[in-house]
């Protein structure tokens, strides 16, 4: 079973996607990681954020499974992504590692932000995670603070605008819900409440399909 979850920042698709995975024992990508340490290797080298063949060399050279999520989880790493995840060629760089990933035996889940429209169009289930640009950044902020970050709501915010924008507005894989996806709205929701209708929506889609 193929499990695809996408959504904005901070919607808590990444959430889900992990007590998915844990609770039908699938393996878990968290395909914004790829993204994330394909920047964070362009700044460790000093290299252009937008320079499309130093993202593509960067993008290949990556492990999918051993990240430093405590360098790759910060703020301006997220904004450092969103830039690298726009570029058309570091995009295509990784398509077939997330697709090799998804057909690993028993299946997979898999979150990010084109994951039932471009990785996996014919996944199992397909959920798209949503919330409003507050109560996101909201979250944001929370996660940052407990991380001992500075958490400016306002300006977390602004780098919310602006990644949807930049997100919904490429050329490439732009962020948009699949046609036979699920719409979750977790503005309102616990992380349990999330869950359990993730979970019935999943069983649902299973049923149908």
């Amino acid at each position: 079973m193929i499990i695809a979850i996408d959504g904005p920042a901070a919607s808590g698709k990444g959430t889900l996607a992990r007590r998915l995975a844990e609770h039908y024992g699938l393996p878990h990508l968290d395909t914004g990681l790829l993204y994330r340490a394909t920047a964070a290797s362009l700044l460790d080298a000093d290299r252009d954020l937008h320079d499309a063949a130093a993202g593509v060399a960067a993008a290949r050279g990556l492990s999918l499974t051993e990240f430093d999520e405590a360098q790759l989880r910060g703020r301006a790493m997220g904004e450092a992504a969103s830039i690298v995840a726009a570029l058309p060629e570091v995009r295509a760089a990784l398509v077939e590692a997330q697709r090799n990933f998804a057909q690993r035996p028993g299946g997979a889940v898999l979150d990010g932000r084109d994951i039932g429209t471009v990785i996996c169009p014919l996944a199992d289930v397909k959920i798209f995670v949503t919330a409003s640009p507050e109560a996101r950044a909201q979250r944001r902020a929370l996660e940052l603070a407990e991380r001992g970050e500075k958490a400016d709501y306002a300006a977390i915010l602004a780098d919310i605008a602006k990644r949807d924008a930049r997100d919904s507005e490429r050329s490439e894989a732009p962020l948009r819900a699949a046609a036979d996806a699920a719409l979750l709205d977790t503005t309102r929701m616990s992380v349990e409440a999330a869950f359990a209708e993730a979970l019935r929506i999943v069983e649902s889609q299973r049923r149908s399909r």
